[in-house]
């Protein structure tokens, strides 16, 4: 098989198990999987911005230059690593359709909460690689109970895929700010009055009950629920 990579996106075909021909010469001292297993390492330790070749190369003591022998480029490097780190969408069940999309949106929450830095990596484009693909496929399968075109099913992936990224960058924020403890009580004591005396009654009503929070609470399930509710006033409607 010819070497046709160049022809796709960067990391499409090595994503697929399609490897470059190899040329005459020594052997490889490296493999793919373990540049793409390092480079996890450091995202997991020091975030996104440490997945780079340089950081790969030294550390497994080769070249960057050798590194390109592997990979094309930093971006092909990006597309591996996520693709690896993400992993296989989780089994949905046979429920109904409520049930598996509950399942796939909690299960990408807890992906991005275990890997805040799997946020940074930028959008490309419609999934190509084999894990992303597979949750794409598992949600589909979900939805095919709702007899909803598979245009509409599809726009609801990327509803739902938007509000966990959503959430999760949230989470990760909020996370990252309470690593200076602020003491909420002291805040509402602050306010409480200074919003009294302005024009803010419903937020001084939030306060004075304890109900406006600097946290996440109960908010992912109830923005999934209006969200769910709203595609079954869509399938009420076509079907």
């Amino acid at each position: 098989m010819s070497d046709d990579r160049t022809q796709l996106p960067p990391g499409l075909a090595l994503s697929w198990g399609v490897l470059p021909v190899q040329r005459r010469g020594p052997k490889p001292a490296l493999s793919v999987a373990e540049i793409v297993a390092t480079g996890i390492e450091f995202g997991d330790r020091e975030g996104f911005e440490a997945v780079s070749l340089q950081k790969i190369a030294a550390h497994l003591g080769v070249t960057t230059n050798a590194m390109y022998r592997y990979v094309r480029s930093k971006d092909e490097l990006l597309v591996l690593v996520q693709e690896t780190a993400f992993g296989p969408a989780p089994d949905l069940g046979t429920g109904d359709w409520r049930a598996g999309a509950t399942a796939w949106v909690d299960a990408q929450v807890a992906k991005y909460a275990e890997r805040p830095w799997m946020l940074d990596f930028p959008i490309r484009g419609a999934p190509a690689t084999p894990n992303l693909l597979s949750w794409v496929e598992a949600l589909l399968q979900s939805l095919d109970s709702t007899g909803l075109s598979m245009h509409d099913n599809l726009g609801c992936v990327v509803l739902l895929d938007g509000y966990v990224r959503s959430y999760a960058s949230m989470a990760r924020q909020l996370a990252a700010s309470q690593q200076v403890p602020v003491q909420a009580e002291h805040v509402g004591a602050f306010l409480v009055p200074r919003l009294a005396a302005g024009n803010y009654p419903m937020l001084t009503k939030l306060y004075t009950n304890h109900e406006y929070e600097d946290e996440l609470d109960d908010d992912l399930e109830f923005g999934l629920t209006r969200i769910l509710d709203g595609i079954q006033v869509l399938i009420d409607q076509k079907v």
